[in-house]
């Protein structure tokens, strides 16, 4: 029984990450290079279709990050592991409801077809999702920490539930008003600014922090992370998204410096290591990359600062927005993801060693290339960068595609624990 339990967690969980690499690849990165080489060939953003770049925004954060997250949650509950019936039925609707929604959201976007209906009913089906999620997951907080109260950890993750949740209800807000007064489905340019910065700064980027804060000292040998300087990075970064939402992002931006130097402080992300790194079935260059990502944290920030002053076209606003989303939060992804992924899917081995740092290298040369040179191009600086912005796309589309092979050679290749038990009880 206690086998069949496992198994059955690590369907669950592979099922949700499977769904999140389809949308990474198809959906989300394939039309983000479609829309790149359309802008290089035509050197200019103005021309192209505002709801083909949500829709690939929308793929990779709701559809790739997203389905992680509740993939991840789902599995972290222990009355999953109890066995409950009740709980792997919620969170089998979840996964219907949340992969209907985001595919909805990208068809309408795409393709336009009755996208006045499609579009407010994908949004409440992701809401609905999220609701039935957050409440299974809310239901064991109190009993993950054995002392009173909550892991400072637990309270930033549960920040940025609370920053996802009011992303959500702010896209059904913004998609029922689409529905019913736009001549197309793209969100306006300000408002759509507005509901970027709540979607990076208010739920991807407090994610990665409260699992770094999790994580990072056990895998990378750190001392234990600052609790206050965390909450104080929280606190910050926080009112940078109050400032930003209430229309002050010039303010805004600086507090997003703060809070992500006053992140890297609390986690002694560029601090020496005191015990050896747990790098045992993954490339030994996991723990580069993690500081690396933290590294492109502080370039998103400096860049949003450097966009208030100096952007004239969008490609400083875009440059930043790219090493937060690709930089940042793709690279954590990808190391940390091919670290616990094939540990939590029933113990497995990760596929290749070998193919994580291909990815990986290929996922940041492309991100530095198509951040430097979208400040390039798009500012007017260099003609030149416009055709080497298309060579980014392919360096990033190879690297993402590397790790989504390398997770279902994994999930499909090797064996689990249950079934390494099974054969050694049933030789002779």
């Amino acid at each position: 029984m206690a086998r069949a339990r496992e198994e059955s967690l690590s369907r669950l969980l592979m099922t949700f990450v499977s769904t999140g690499l389809v949308f990474m690849v198809f959906p989300g990165t394939f039309l983000g290079v479609w829309n790149l080489l359309q802008i290089s060939g035509r050197e200019s953003v103005a021309s192209m279709s505002a709801a083909w770049l949500q829709a690939h925004g929308h793929a990779q954060v709701f559809g790739w990050v997203g389905t992680f997250i509740l993939g991840i949650g789902f599995h972290s509950i222990p009355k999953l592991r109890g066995g409950a019936s009740l709980y792997f039925r919620a969170a089998w609707v979840c996964w219907a409801l949340w992969t209907s929604g985001v595919a909805l959201r990208w068809t309408a976007n795409v393709y336009l077809w009755e996208w006045r209906a499609l579009l407010p009913v994908s949004a409440a089906l992701e809401l609905a999702a999220f609701a039935i999620f957050f409440r299974a997951v809310s239901q064991h907080l109190p009993e993950s920490s054995g002392k009173r109260g909550l892991d400072t950890w637990i309270l930033v993750v549960a920040s940025a539930s609370i920053g996802l949740l009011l992303l959500l209800l702010v896209n059904l807000a913004g998609c029922l008003y689409m529905a019913l007064r736009a001549a197309t489905p793209a969100f306006p340019h300000v408002f759509d600014q507005r509901y970027l910065a709540l979607m990076a700064w208010g739920f991807l980027v407090p994610f990665v922090w409260g699992f770094s804060a999790k994580w990072m000292p056990v895998f990378m040998g750190l001392k234990p992370f600052r609790p206050r300087a965390l909450v104080a990075a929280v606190v910050v970064n926080v009112t940078g998204i109050l400032l930003t939402v209430c229309g002050a992002g010039s303010l805004g931006a600086w507090f997003f410096v703060g809070g992500a130097a006053l992140a890297v402080v609390a986690l002694r992300m560029f601090e020496p290591a005191v015990n050896q790194a747990k790098i045992r079935g993954v490339h030994a260059s996991f723990p580069y990359f993690v500081r690396m990502a933290y590294g492109w944290l502080l370039v998103a920030a400096v860049l949003g600062v450097a966009a208030v002053l100096w952007d004239s076209s969008g490609g400083i606003w875009g440059a930043s927005r790219h090493a937060l989303t690709v930089g940042f939060v793709a690279v954590m992804i990808m190391s940390v993801g091919q670290r616990i992924l094939p540990a939590f899917a029933g113990m497995r081995l990760l596929w290749s060693t070998k193919l994580m740092i291909v990815g990986l290298v290929l996922v940041t040369l492309g991100c530095t290339l198509r951040v430097s040179c979208e400040v390039i191009a798009y500012q007017g600086y260099g003609a030149w960068a416009w055709s080497v912005l298309p060579l980014s796309a392919f360096s990033e589309l190879a690297g993402l595609t590397g790790f989504a092979i390398n997770i279902f050679g994994t999930f499909i290749l090797e064996p689990s624990h249950a079934y390494k038990q099974a054969v050694i009880v049933a030789a002779p």
